[in-house]
């Protein structure tokens, strides 16, 4: 059996609790200041795009937010509880999907799946099961024999995104998950994670360099130099500064530094 959230920490949190939230957080890496005051909240069932170039301090928030780094000064919570201090709890509530691939190549996609699962104390028979709905769930139920490096890389992705759901988190962070997919393959893979949140209620932030990943209706948060400038829907945002485009409006924001991706109108 797997251990449930509750039984992890006790009484829950109460379900409006935000899925994530930081506050000021400060973290430096060899005398230099890396991320400097970041606070940002995120709602269950809510898609937020962290949004910067490279450099920007992206993954560095990533890294705080699993504990891959820990030298840091603020607060970060998932599901109400602090990751340092309740991290069993924190960390059972979170799933992530790293910007360089994880998987196994030589086990099976299923195997790949059950392993997670033994990992958060699933027996075989339930992490078989959990596995299985997962698959259904991304549309790959009949690779789940495949060994992994068979998979495309846009299907490799989504066995992660499976898999990072084995154990019903309330979050999920994905850095940079489109890294060296195509573009049909990436908007597959922003549609299916928009689907996420709004059928499963998961909160979802999403890293990324590249302006056309961003829908409207989306929050973003502009990550420069690491500081964060703004939390805005993508429209909203355009629409205050002025321009057509997201694009044009991280130019003015952050002076022009690149991102990528094509730009499109936020209406």
């Amino acid at each position: 059996m797997s251990v449930s959230s509750a039984q992890i920490g006790g009484t829950p949190p109460e379900p409006l609790t935000p899925a994530l939230e930081v506050r000021d957080l400060d973290f430096s890496y060899g005398g230099k200041r890396v991320l400097e005051s970041v606070s940002l909240a995120i709602e269950a069932g809510e898609f937020v795009v962290l949004l910067g170039p490279n450099g920007a301090g992206k993954t560095t928030l990533f890294s705080l937010i699993t504990r891959l780094h820990d030298r840091r000064r603020g607060e970060i919570r998932i599901g109400g509880f602090d990751v340092r201090h309740q991290a069993v709890q924190a960390h059972a509530r979170i799933g992530v999907v790293f910007q360089q691939p994880t998987l196994d190549l030589d086990l099976s996609v299923i195997q790949n799946l059950a392993y997670h699962g033994a990992l958060h104390g699933m027996g075989p028979r339930e992490a078989r099961q959990q596995a299985e709905s997962q698959l259904e769930r991304v549309g790959l139920a009949d690779q789940h024999r495949t060994r992994v490096r068979r998979l495309s890389g846009g299907q490799k992705r989504r066995v992660e995104i499976a898999r990072g759901l084995m154990h019903s988190p309330r979050l999920l962070l994905l850095d940079e998950p489109t890294v060296g997919l195509d573009i049909a393959s990436r908007r597959e893979l922003v549609d299916h994670v928009h689907r996420l949140c709004d059928e499963e209620g998961v909160a979802v932030l999403w890293a990324t360099h590249l302006i056309d990943e961003v829908r409207p209706g989306d929050r973003v948060l502009v990550l420069h130099r690491g500081r964060l400038l703004v939390s805005e829907r993508a429209e909203a945002l355009a629409a205050r500064l002025g321009v057509a485009t997201l694009g044009e409006a991280f130019d003015r924001l952050t002076g022009g530094e690149e991102t990528g991706g094509d730009e499109a109108p936020c209406a």
